[in-house]
């Protein structure tokens, strides 16, 4: 045999380990993005037992359950584009020391700000493992149609993750204290340091010039200032308070002088010029509009099951699982229907889905109707999650490589703004219409009505006190004043989803594959590459 012939050999081999690396690189990847996942939702439940030991106040509570997305938020540029300077394995493996320590000091705290220290550290490592997992998803990944089926395993794992988290708390709490569903991030942890240093490979974008110091700090603080304006209007806070206005005046401000700025360098931090490519510039609107519709109609509904409908937390975390289902399926067979139906025509579609389930659903009143929710919530967990994966894909595939950890940067932090604004716009819409439902009960007070408007758990709390026919009243006409603004919320919700629609008519119309590059540090024989043709 030729030195040539045992060169091309050597080659293919070297080719064909890296494929099959590849979906292990998609295995580690998908458990770091577990763990930030299940870490999002795991301490819903625990709140009461903390307020129990802890006995922090309300502010500090607040802080507890919202520092750690705040803070996730605000930092996903900066550590995004960081690794595409400095190595985006060394980010993520960073980020997985960090949220261990983070989840350990969680475990142990004693007091309410200890708590909350531990949970902006773990905000900083998920800032972090999230840009970086996808940045590095998109390094291994460079065939369209292969990077296609492992963005489907990583959404359907997000999805798992969202929905494990509450059960998985619920069942710790059960057996253990508040703290354990901290700790059970240690191991996992353990495990994943030591096999990503193993078999994640090191990818860097473009490294000409400095990192811009001065512009990462002005996007985390912009991000910092909208991100925490948003939250206080989506619970219930004055549009008028000062703690409300300045960050969101503040942060404003700050995120146009970063983007000035940005379009001045040589050498940007994040390269805007990405937003001049309507496949880029849509999917992120896409993902907004996608996650506006989903955090608000989850919470609604939730406060719907167990308020309206009298159902206990476990079960109403059963009754949205097939939500979670549905997610799941339309993640795991996302990549054969982009490629049949190709981007635009996928998230127009799943758009249009989600806006029938919500239509479907205002058919809910005061009585349960199991069939219509879970017909409703199949609808909506598959057609929300067609439209978040068709957005993903093509964001990604549009960013050039160099920009990866920027271009996730953008993804996640557009996943972010959209659940804050969603929870601020829908839960607006919500009292808009719920409040002026209870300014007239027959025989209750003025003053009674008017706090029973601000919602329906207080309303309940306010027939109790009452007592009697006048009790009953309110009661009733509270659940029934909630019903009506559940039904004017989905209204507000399906007409957003149908803009979502339009707006995704400028995406490319056929899912476009280019040559596939090698993988990671593997070089490709120029007779492999000249055998794979392009869709």
């Amino acid at each position: 045999m030729s030195g040539t012939t045992m060169a091309a050999a050597a080659l293919r081999r070297r080719a064909a380990d890296a494929g099959a690396n590849r979906w292990v690189v998609l295995v580690v990847l998908c458990v770091s993005l577990l763990l930030v996942a299940l870490d999002a939702t795991v301490l819903h439940v625990a709140v009461p037992a903390v307020t129990e030991d802890l006995k922090p106040g309300a502010i500090e509570l607040l802080w507890i359950v919202d520092v750690y997305p705040l803070v996730c938020a605000s930092l996903l540029i900066l550590f995004g584009t960081l690794g595409d300077r400095v190595g985006r394995r060394r980010i993520l493996l960073l980020g997985y020391g960090l949220f261990g320590i983070a989840s350990g000091l969680a475990s142990l705290a004693h007091d309410a700000q200890v708590l909350i220290l531990a949970r902006a550290l773990l905000g900083v490592g998920g800032a972090m493992i999230m840009p970086a997992t996808l940045s590095i998803l998109r390094q291994v990944f460079p065939d369209r149609r292969e990077r296609a089926v492992a963005i489907g395993v990583w959404s359907a794992v997000a999805a798992v993750g969202a929905a494990v988290g509450p059960l998985l708390g619920g069942f710790l709490l059960e057996h253990f204290w508040w703290g354990s569903v901290f700790l059970v991030n240690i191991p996992l942890m353990l495990i994943s340091l030591p096999i990503g240093r193993l078999l994640l490979p090191e990818s860097h974008g473009d490294r000409d010039g400095p990192w811009d110091v001065v512009g990462a700090l002005m996007a985390a603080g912009g991000l910092f200032g909208v991100v925490f304006g948003v939250k206080r209007l989506g619970g219930g806070e004055p549009v008028e308070s000062g703690w409300t206005v300045a960050p969101l005046l503040v942060g404003a401000v700050l995120l146009v002088l970063f983007v000035r700025r940005q379009r001045r360098r040589t050498h940007p931090l994040v390269d805007l010029k990405m937003f001049r490519r309507p496949a880029f510039s849509t999917s992120v609107g896409c993902i907004v509009l996608a996650m506006l519709a989903l955090v608000g109609l989850e919470l609604i509904a939730a406060q719907y099951l167990q308020l309206v409908l009298g159902l206990s937390p476990l079960e109403t975390g059963l009754r949205l699982l097939p939500l979670t289902f549905a997610a799941m399926a339309a993640g795991l067979f996302g990549a054969r229907m982009l490629r049949r139906f190709g981007p635009r025509r996928m998230v127009c579609f799943g758009f249009c889905l989600t806006a029938i389930s919500v239509l479907t659903l205002t058919a809910m009143g005061g009585r349960d109707n199991a069939g219509l929710l879970l017909f409703g919530f199949l609808l909506l967990g598959f057609g929300l999650e067609m439209t978040l994966f068709g957005a993903y894909e093509s964001m990604l595939s549009e960013a050039p490589p160099a920009q990866a950890g920027g271009a996730a940067a953008i993804g996640e932090t557009s996943y972010q703004l959209g659940a804050g604004i969603g929870i601020a716009l829908l839960g607006s819409v919500m009292n808009a219409a719920y409040a002026p439902g209870l300014r007239s009960v027959p025989g209750v007070p003025t003053s009674a009505s008017a706090s029973a408007g601000h919602s329906l758990g207080e309303a309940y709390d306010v027939a109790g006190r009452l007592g009697g026919a006048r009790g009953v009243a309110l009661r009733h006409a509270a659940r029934d004043a909630f019903v009506h603004g559940l039904h004017v919320t989905l209204l507000v919700s399906a007409g957003l989803l149908l803009l979502g629609a339009v707006m995704a008519l400028r995406l490319p119309r056929i899912m476009q594959c280019e040559m596939p590059a090698a993988a990671v540090g593997v070089p490709a024989p120029r007779e492999v590459a000249d055998t794979r043709i392009s869709a």
